[in-house]
């Protein structure tokens, strides 16, 4: 072989060699993005459309069908779902997992750019977005203060937070569900209709008036000035003062006539909680390639230098980290890698009984593996347990290389040769074995890229880190394993008794071997007939064992997803989730969580205020004695007490990243009424069976229910608010459902239930 032929010539250059995949091996290595999981998810393309005011079905036929009739017939598409409530239109496009979701991202704002002007003057235009894995928070931040309220909380966080947190390199974007300040109007009934005043008076006013215009520059021989047309409404008296409308003798009215201003919130309908505690969270979400333990740490570095900045009374801490579970993960894989080092090194010194021929393997095996990194990078993989998994299990078919060359050469040399000769002549007599074996792993490796779907998806980089390093074994194993069999190795002289009883135990073991196996070839009759047996309990086992796709996991959290009957108010929200919180308390108390997490409305663009979301984050593996599996189960009993809401209890996964049931089906018909019949019969099947922990379903019930038709005019002359009327129909009729329409508007008398305490 010409290669092993030079570099037992010219050692330097075969150590040039190695050294050069060390280097640029580590450099990949440090370049690599980490996950825990290979990248499967399929293309998914998300389109928004917000039409305020309009009702559910309106939503569906003005916006959801139309936007649906049109991206329908683009390639690739997999399944396209879609979800129409009151004031808002998503729609969901999966495409084929071979599709490119730049591509199908294009395909679909061209197809929906066509659409807009069919669309509802006073609907926003459709936001298309692509949704991506990787938009979930990595970590949960906790922000509060003993002297803030929350939306003190979240103007503070916004203002002073975000930004630092945001130039963190590998931070993609900071979520931050928290209230912003906004100038809240509240309009009195009675005063509009006095003065003949209308709202669609009040909001042209608004946009009129509340207007920023561009005035040009003022310019002179020696001097230029930009004109600037400064905004006057700055405070609630400015906006007080507002005119509305002159009458034709001359009267003005003005806003502060018609309603009270004030700064508020730009949304009371959102509360988050942790451990029962006001506070504000902030979410990090870091960039695709970027990697979780490096921002996860930076992250934490700079929340340490944050809290020395804050006011009296403030902190910012960690609340929620998923880089606990991927670094202690990670540990484990480069454990094990370091025990499956030390154990092929100690085989080796057992057979070969010397301490030079067992450092050879030992150099390099970890050459081979580390310069696998530089496919992985160069072929735009990440770093994540699978590929980790197959280095490790590589290490066996990489030390066959080095091995087959070691043990030819050392024997050449036992026999009396010069080390120089010997390695020489013994690469030369293995060179092309090693080629053959290395190729015929190559093939068998390879041709896994060509399975479809998410199978040939997540097993493509495990593959190719296979063969990646068996192609790097060979070139070391012909390169600096012979130079350095020229160089170190010796003919071992004297006696070594560990070697010698060694010998003879494996002697021993062999020539047993040998008898059984000649008394099986004289009895061929009883090898078939035992391996019936065998055939069949292997049947039998692989047919009972339970299969499953991904296995579970302790990542020491999950989710609390709590759904509300449709209609269910905010405060009413507020109310059922402190309960759930109860219940997730109790681990806090037990010392089997450190935090839980409680949002009201949940995460997601189609959230609304009959939704929460829990995170309950536990403590380390060591510090409980039951895993999350265990914790879990517990809890879905103590939520299944709860007869008003539906909460379900997930683990995260690993693989595909987001939140999903394991099971779904699609019920499809004529109309709604029909689907309702067909889905109660569903469920109520689905509930005999035992392994069952939650049914969920996204069409709303269609039972009978009881109308109330409220005349707010009539209710404020006799002091009864609307949420009074709610609460005592709620009392009466149990669990039935109340849809309750509003005749006429609100009036400063009588305001939403959303409003703030303050508020009139």
């Amino acid at each position: 072989m010409i290669l092993s032929d030079i570099s037992v010539d010219r050692p330097v250059f075969a150590t040039v060699i190695s050294l050069l995949l060390l280097a640029f091996g580590v450099m990949s290595f440090m370049e690599l993005p980490l996950r825990q999981y290979p990248d499967i998810s399929p293309p998914i393309v998300s389109v928004s459309t917000t039409y305020r005011g309009a009702s559910a079905t309106i939503v569906e036929s003005k916006i959801t069908r139309l936007i649906e009739d049109r991206i329908s017939g683009i390639e690739g598409i997999k399944t396209l779902s879609s979800t129409s409530q009151d004031g808002r239109s998503n729609i969901t496009i999966e495409f084929k997992i071979t599709r490119d979701i730049d591509d199908a991202a294009n395909d679909v704002r061209q197809r929906v750019s066509r659409l807009v002007n069919n669309l509802p003057e006073e609907a926003d235009p459709p936001e298309i977005s692509k949704v991506d894995t990787d938009d979930q928070p990595i970590m949960w931040l906790r922000f509060k203060a003993d002297n803030m309220s929350r939306l003190e909380l979240g103007d503070y966080a916004i203002r002073f937070l975000v930004d630092r947190l945001s130039s963190i390199d590998g931070v993609a974007r900071i979520r931050t569900p928290g209230q912003t300040y906004a100038m809240r109007v509240w309009l009195n009934r009675q005063q509009l209709a006095a003065r003949n005043v209308t709202v669609n008076d009040v909001e042209r006013a608004l946009r009129d008036e509340n207007i920023e215009l561009p005035a040009g520059r003022v310019e002179s021989t020696e001097r230029e000035f930009t004109v600037r047309i400064e905004r006057k409404y700055r405070t609630p008296e400015d906006f007080a003062q507002l005119v509305i409308r002159q009458s034709a003798d001359g009267h003005l009215t003005r806003l502060g006539d018609v309603a009270q201003v004030e700064l508020g919130a730009a949304d009371y309908r959102s509360e988050m909680q942790a451990n029962r505690d006001i506070m504000i969270g902030i979410g990090i979400i870091k960039q695709s390639k970027g990697n979780t333990l490096e921002v996860a740490r930076a992250i934490k570095k700079e929340v340490v230098a944050i809290n020395k900045t804050l006011p009296v009374g403030a902190s910012l801490a960690p609340m929620m980290d998923q880089s606990i579970f991927i670094e202690a993960a990670i540990n484990e894989v480069y454990k094990t890698f370091a025990i499956a080092m030390s154990l092929v090194v100690l085989v080796i010194y057992l057979f070969l009984g010397s301490v030079r021929a067992m450092f050879i393997p030992a150099i390099t095996v970890p050459v081979s593996i580390i310069a696998s990194f530089i496919f992985l990078n160069i072929a735009g993989y990440s770093l994540n347990l699978l590929t980790l998994l197959a280095l490790i299990l590589s290490i066996g078919l990489v030390v066959d290389d080095a091995i087959l060359v070691l043990e030819n050469i050392y024997r050449r040399i036992d026999r009396g040769e010069p080390p120089l000769l010997a390695a020489y002549y013994g690469a030369r007599e293995v060179g092309f074995a090693v080629i053959a074996t290395t190729l015929v792993l190559v093939a068998v490796f390879v041709p896994i890229i060509f399975i479809e779907g998410e199978t040939g998806r997540l097993f493509t980089e495990f593959a190719m880190a296979m063969a990646a390093a068996v192609v790097f074994s060979s070139i070391v194993a012909l390169t600096l394993s012979p130079m350095l069999c020229s160089r170190i190795l010796r003919k071992e002289g004297g006696d070594n008794q560990f070697h010698d009883q060694g010998i003879k135990i494996l002697r021993v073991l062999e020539a047993g071997y040998m008898a059984v196996l000649n008394g099986l070839f004289k009895k061929p009759a009883l090898i078939f007939v035992s391996l019936v047996p065998v055939i069949g309990l292997a049947y039998v086992l692989f047919t009972t064992l339970p299969s499953e796709f991904i296995p579970l996991e302790d990542q020491g959290r999950f989710f609390v997803i709590v759904q509300g009957p449709e209609g269910t108010s905010f405060n009413n929200m507020k109310r059922h989730m402190k309960d759930v919180e109860d219940d997730m308390m109790t681990l806090v108390d037990s010392g089997e969580a450190s935090n839980v997490l409680s949002r009201v409305p949940g995460f997601g663009s189609a959230a609304s205020v009959n939704s929460a979301f829990g995170i309950v984050d536990l403590v380390t593996w060591a510090d409980r004695d039951r895993p999350a599996q265990e914790i879990r189960v517990e809890l879905i009993r103590k939520l299944s007490q709860h007869p008003n809401i539906r909460a379900f209890v997930s683990m995260p996964r690993g693989i595909g990243g987001r939140t999903t049931s394991p099971i779904q089906f699609v019920l499809q018909g004529t109309d709604y009424e029909e689907l309702a019949r067909w889905r109660d019969l569903m469920m109520e099947r689905a509930r005999l069976y035992p392994g069952l922990t939650g049914l969920n379903s996204d069409y709303k019930s269609t039972k009978p229910q009881l109308l109330v038709d409220i005349d707010l005019v009539r209710a404020a002359d006799l002091g009864v608010s609307v949420a009074t009327i709610g609460r005592t129909l709620e009392t009466m009729l149990g669990s039935r459902r109340v849809t309750t329409y509003i005749r006429g508007g609100g009036s400063a008398a009588n305001p939403p239930s959303s409003s703030p305490p303050s508020s009139p």
